[in-house]
């Protein structure tokens, strides 16, 4: 009989390294960052090959989930459970509530953890991994997963291998067996991490695992307790919205915040490691992308609008407008429509200083881009002043924006491509291309795109207050309250 395993996808991070291109409210792992597909959606696929496996649990941001939603549709699979937190309580909370979900239908399945933002280039010796693991952890093992080390790297935590661990039940298993887990070790520095690879007994832990739901459940009920009950009355008193699981917020802000490692890979006496060598970078800064990106014949990754002169080993990232670099090497520099990075990438960790700074000054640089997504499409910034703001709307096909109204300010529609379909008063009109339309300041209104292609147009904000909280929602198709 084939074991179940339901992977659990952990997304809830905002990516603060990868600033500008990721950001609170658009972060890595919902970006396209190494090929085509969003890191999301490539985690997603990684495990379409294992045997036994379902539909995967999503863990996110409540402000990510409609583009968690969106890719998921995409790529498939649509109709896996996304549970929304309510705040960000780190790793441990969040397989305590995906375990709790998986079991809710009397099954005891196997969990795989993977975290939404890591790159896996030998996808097949990764699945080869999981299944090595999967007997150990159907007996009650809690696996994780430790990565070969191939430089001395300070910047992940560490795993030292112990004694290699057969199944005691089962006749002698042909090929490498696990090991246990001899010590869980903090980042070290240089020399440390030189040592480490050295003597060949460390790997990199990888923050994945493999377990089964109630084997995770019974050790978090041994070693955090407290963190165990705030996330069964968290999801006991649940509520479904849409596509979406909302956990009581309440009951969850009140969890401990911990990771899986800290929480009970540490403490239990039933941790077993499998080393894989499988091309994995847990894309912590823009170095680690241009370490495992190609490179042209300077050393460089160039993406974009770039030209370049006397340039190596630098990783140039264009989002729209012509970066033209001299004389650099071993340089990041990332350009999106409101922000430029420059630096050297050594120093690359150190951009969630700018980021700190800029939260603490309340800049909107830190939070979103100028091209904020919405489920109904999406709005851009054009340009700005004390009384006026111009927006450029896209609004999907057969997408409604929600019926609304503002205090502070009126805005003009002329629409550029499409149809719109526009409430404004007691009011319904259609609007083509060239078309305009003014709503005034207190007037409910709604927009529409009732088309099969998206629908742009130009809005034009003038008044006293041109903040997005300035929004009262009277009914939304997506739930929303707020200016969400």
């Amino acid at each position: 009989m084939t074991t179940q395993i339901v992977p659990v996808i952990l997304a809830g991070g905002s990516g603060t390294r990868l600033w500008p291109l990721s950001r609170e409210l658009y972060p890595k792992q919902l970006l396209p960052l190494v090929g085509a597909q969003t890191m999301l959606q490539a985690t997603v696929q990684r495990f379409a090959g294992l045997e036994g496996v379902t539909a995967p649990i999503i863990i996110c941001n409540h402000n990510h989930r409609f583009m968690v939603a969106e890719q998921l549709r995409a790529t498939g699979p649509a109709d896996c459970p996304i549970i929304l937190e309510p705040a960000g309580r780190n790793t441990a909370p969040a397989t305590a509530v995906a375990a709790l979900e998986a079991m809710a239908g009397g099954q005891d399945p196997l969990l795989l953890i993977l975290p939404a933002d890591h790159v896996i280039q030998a996808v097949d010796h990764f699945l080869a991994a999981v299944r090595q693991g999967v007997p150990f952890a159907a007996a009650g093992a809690l696996i994780t997963f430790g990565i070969v080390p191939d430089k001395p790297e300070t910047g992940y935590g560490y795993i030292r291998k112990g004694e290699t661990k057969p199944l005691p039940d089962l006749a002698p298993q042909a090929g490498a067996l696990p090991f246990t887990v001899a010590q869980f070790v903090e980042k070290p520095d240089q020399a440390t991490a030189a040592a480490y690879l050295q003597t060949g007994n460390y790997l990199w832990n990888s923050g994945m695992f493999l377990f089964k739901a109630s084997r995770y459940l019974e050790e978090l009920q041994k070693f955090a307790p407290v963190m165990l009950t705030c996330c069964q009355k968290s999801y006991a008193a649940k509520q479904k919205d849409m596509d979406f699981i909302r956990l009581d917020e309440e009951a969850f802000n009140q969890c401990p915040a911990d990771s899986i490692d800290y929480a009970v890979m540490e403490k239990t006496a039933d941790a077993l490691v499998i080393p894989i060598d499988c091309g994995w970078n847990d894309v912590g800064s823009w170095s680690a992308l241009w370490e495992i990106g190609e490179h042209d014949a300077d050393g460089n990754i160039l993406h974009g609008n770039v030209m370049t002169h006397q340039v190596k080993d630098s990783y140039i990232y264009s989002t729209a407008r012509l970066i033209a670099a001299v004389g650099l090497t071993d340089h990041v520099v990332v350009e999106t429509a409101d922000a430029v990075l420059v630096a050297h990438k050594d120093q690359v960790q150190d951009v969630k200083a700018i980021v700190q700074r800029l939260k603490e000054e309340g800049r909107d640089e830190a939070i979103l881009h100028r091209r904020v997504y919405r489920p109904w499409g999406s709005y851009e910034c054009i340009d700005c002043s004390d009384r006026f703001q111009v927006k450029r709307i896209v609004v999907k096909p057969q997408a409604t924006l929600s019926l609304q109204m503002h205090y502070h300010r009126a805005e003009h529609w002329i629409v550029v491509k499409g149809t719109a379909r526009i409430t404004n008063g007691e009011e319904t009109i259609i609007l083509s291309e060239n078309q305009s339309t003014y709503i005034p300041l207190g007037a409910k209104h709604r927009l529409e795109n009732p088309g099969t292609i998206p629908l742009e147009l130009i809005e034009v904000q003038s008044g006293s207050y041109l903040g997005e909280d300035d929004i009262v929602r009277f009914e939304d198709n997506y739930g929303r309250t707020g200016n969400n």
